[in-house]
Order: structure tokens, then sequence, then C-alpha cells
């Protein structure tokens, strides 16, 4: 196996759509320190890169993402301010992809655990596998939410439903999530890739900037007064009138408009 196949994040580019995929398998994706630099790393790259129109975040092996490998960390001998400083790395390319305006798919499979469920939030629109399951379990272990969960979770599910998952031991099964709102689809394990990257080619085969910036507008705006917001609104609705492609796709409308209510004659 070549080092960039063996890299504990990978990073595949087809045209103008970029995969990132968890390749831990056997540690079930759970992130350590060098994994948490190369997420970093890639997640700036993709967010800042105006050629790319949509991500795909996927996971090798049985499992999405187990969150953290405390197991890795307590071993390293690291403390407590080691965790600190990874988790500011780790969170550097959650907002990174939060905030740019390229949307993002996850294809989500088995289990996603503690800072894993804050990795999947990172995703715009979540596709699970029937068989993928949902937990927090930091308190099992006397740790507290990292990797945006304090965040995403609740404004995914609702504050309510957040604090039943971080503070019971409970596990979400993939119906559950769905009709929680965790999830956006659950599809059978076998259509899960396929599923994923139809959302994405979606996207890409669409109005790709528009659906960006819709991205870009929803996502940054709970954290701002509302004022702010219209006014982005108001200036991004007025730029994209202004485009090329928004111009053809008004007018396409508009001639579909007149056909449909143009007057028919009679036999």
């Amino acid at each position: 196996m070549s080092d960039a196949m063996s890299a504990p994040i990978l990073l595949a580019r087809d045209g103008g759509l970029a995969r990132i995929t968890f390749n831990r398998p056997a540690s079930l994706n759970a992130m350590d320190f060098s994994m948490g630099t190369r997420w970093r790393d890639i997640a700036v790259e993709v967010a800042g890169d105006a050629s790319i129109g949509a991500v795909i975040l996927d996971a090798a092996g049985p499992a999405f993402c187990a969150g953290g490998d405390v197991i890795a960390m307590g071993g390293s001998g690291a403390g407590g301010s080691a965790v600190t400083e990874m988790a500011g790395v780790i969170h550097e390319g959650i907002r990174a992809l939060v905030e740019c305006s390229t949307p993002v798919v996850a294809a989500v499979q088995g289990a996603v655990a503690g800072g894993g469920l804050g990795l999947m939030l990172t995703a715009d629109y979540i596709v699970a596998s029937d068989a993928a399951r949902f937990v927090s379990r930091y308190a099992n272990i006397g740790l507290t939410p990292d990797l945006g969960v304090s965040t995403l979770l609740p404004a995914a599910i609702g504050q309510r439903r957040a604090l039943q998952l971080l503070l019971q031991d409970r596990t979400l099964g993939a119906a559950e999530a769905l009709d929680w709102g965790l999830v956006a689809e659950v599809v059978p394990a076998a259509e899960l890739a396929a599923r994923a990257e139809a959302v994405a080619r979606f996207w890409l085969d669409g109005a790709t900037a528009a659906f960006g910036q819709a991205k870009r507008l929803v996502r940054t705006g709970a954290g701002r007064p509302f004022a702010d917001n219209l006014a982005d609104e108001a200036v991004t609705i007025g730029a994209r009138f202004d485009t090329d492609e928004s111009k053809l796709r008004v007018a396409a409308f508009a001639a579909a408009s007149r056909t449909k209510s143009a007057p028919k004659e009679n036999p």
C-alpha cells in the first residue's frame, strides 16, 4: 500500500467533486493527533478551493467515526493541554467546512460516537446506512463534548433532544435518527455510497454556486444578528441575479411560465 493510501484521511478529486475519506478502519476511524492535523489541513484546502462545487465525506471500514482515539491519546502520555491544542486544530477544519460556500454530503455507516457526531454534522446533508447507530458516550469516560457537538447537535435536533443524547447512555438507530432530524435519509447499506454521490452530483449538475451560497447563508446565520442576515441575503441574491447562469435560468423559467399560461386553441 502506498503512503498516500495509508494516510489517516484520504482526499480524492473528480472534476468539481472532492471526496474526504476517514481511513483508520482498524480503529473505527477514531481520531488521533496525526489524523486531527490531516483533517484540518484537508478541510482548509477543500474549503478554500473555488474549483470544488461539492464534497462527499465518508469513511473506510465498518464505522464512520468513533470520536477521539482516547486509548492512543492516553497511551501517548499526553496531558489535557495537548488535548485542548489538538481539539483546536480539529475545530479549525470543522469551521472551514461549515462556514464555506461548498455543500457537503456525508455517507454514514456503522457507529458514530462522541466527536464523530460533530464531524458528521460538519456535513450539510447526511445519508445514513440503515445499520448506522449514533451515541454520545462522553460522560461514560468522564469527558465533555468537543468537535462542535455542543453547538452542531442542538442546531440539528433541538436542545432537548441533544441533552437526551448527551445526558443518557442512549443509542439512536438509523430510523430514530431520521425521525429526530439528525440525518436526512436512510438507505440500505449497499446503496449508501451511490446515494451520497447522487446528492453531490445533483449540486454539481444544477446551480452549483447558488446551492453553495444557500448553504453559507444558513450555516453562518445562526451566530449573527437577524439584521446582518437580512443584509447578507439581499447582497447575495443581488449578486446572483447578475450572473450569466441566473439570467439564463430566469429566462427559461419565464418562458416556461408563459407557455403554461398561454390560452389553448380549440381543436
